[in-house]
């Protein structure tokens, strides 16, 4: 298969920084389109990954898989997409399109495994596949977004920078927002407020529901507010916490550190649920007196597929949600991914991919 090279920044071994590289993308094929991007946002997941601390990385790496972009080319057999139009790839680039799940509009969930937009096996061109920290991008339409113009905030431009981290926070929250039907007299709460949890405030208010937030940083306490949360709980209060005693409908669990479940399944209203997002190194321990008291459960999700992502782009453009984001330079990211192991961004780096030319 013809290719083309591109500039990326990515890294060879685990051990080495994030620098600038030569990498290659296919060249298209009739349903392909190819992008300019213009921001990726950075994800806890891409420090996971070229770290290998989930296992399975394989080098050259370059991750990144928020990303946002403008059309160039497209492929002769194209229909969605013409140049210049807006686009996102999010964290799904390819699926078997042929199983149940994949027939469902869950390609999250495919029999035969998904192919993610970086460090996974490219079907098409046998290569692997490379992420957003990159000059263009190369993607089947099918798996390609439709960026909404966000254009009620301030500058264009910045705006669209906002956001790119709703291809994997925005999706993460939204899809089992909308699966546990958080909205109008429904009590959810949000665990943790990081990357995932501030846009799952907004979102979740958006839908309707009242919203308390539940976090162990006193700091955080009044920012909650500020994002639109109706109350916000410091964790280590006891009293505090038994006031939501058997109240909430929802709580979406965003903490990726080990954490204490039952202490939030004990706030649970019969049949609620707590709904693991984040994703913690270590397992959790689920005491059975916290879910058979009340029927309660214990669930996960992951991400959504490419209709529903399309779907909450469109609500959050329609009610002016985005990331709160510090915008960096490509030479900035090794100190970005150092910055997010401390937790020291609030809430979401975004890459501006015109510093890498």
């Amino acid at each position: 298969m013809k290719t083309k090279t591109v500039k990326a920044f990515g890294k060879e071994t685990v051990d080495s920084p994030l620098h600038l590289m030569n990498i290659k993308r296919r060249e298209l094929l009739p349903h392909d389109v190819e992008m300019d991007i213009l921001y990726c946002g950075i994800c806890h997941s891409d420090l996971h990954s070229i770290r290998n601390e989930w296992g399975g990385t394989t080098y050259p790496i370059v991750p990144g898989h928020e990303i946002v972009g403008r059309v160039t080319t497209v492929g002769k057999h194209v229909t969605k997409f013409k140049p210049g139009d807006l686009a996102a790839v999010g964290c799904i680039v390819d699926s078997c399109g042929k199983c149940e799940y994949c027939e469902d509009g869950l390609e999250q969930f495919c029999d035969e495994g998904v192919t993610w937009s970086f460090n996974s096996p490219d079907k098409l061109s046998g290569g692997m596949t490379f992420g957003g920290f990159s000059e263009s991008y190369v993607c089947d339409e099918k798996y390609m977004l439709k960026m909404p113009e966000f254009k009620n905030l301030p500058t264009g431009q910045a705006g669209l920078a906002a956001a790119a981290p709703l291809l994997c926070a925005g999706i993460t929250v939204y899809s089992p927002l909308k699966h546990w039907q958080a909205g109008p007299g429904k009590k959810v709460g949000v665990l943790g407020i990081g990357g995932l949890g501030h846009v799952a405030i907004k979102i979740a208010k958006a839908m309707g529901a009242e919203v308390i937030v539940f976090t162990t940083s006193p700091s955080k306490v009044e920012d909650a507010k500020r994002l639109g949360a109706d109350e916000a709980v410091l964790s280590s209060d006891a009293e505090a916490m038994k006031k939501y005693s058997r109240k909430l409908h929802f709580i979406i669990d965003t903490v990726s550190a080990k954490h204490d479940v039952n202490a939030y399944l004990n706030l649970l209203r019969q049949d609620g649920s707590v709904v693991l997002v984040g994703l913690p190194a270590e397992p959790l321990e689920v005491n059975a007196f916290s879910v058979v008291s009340g029927r309660r459960s214990f669930s996960g999700s992951n991400i959504g597929g490419i209709a529903e992502t399309q779907e909450m782009l469109d609500f959050c453009a329609k009610h002016n949600i985005t990331a709160e984001i510090e915008l960096i330079n490509v030479q900035q990211i090794n100190e970005a991914f150092e910055r997010l192991e401390r937790g020291d961004v609030k809430y979401r780096f975004v890459v501006d991919m015109a510093t890498l030319k």
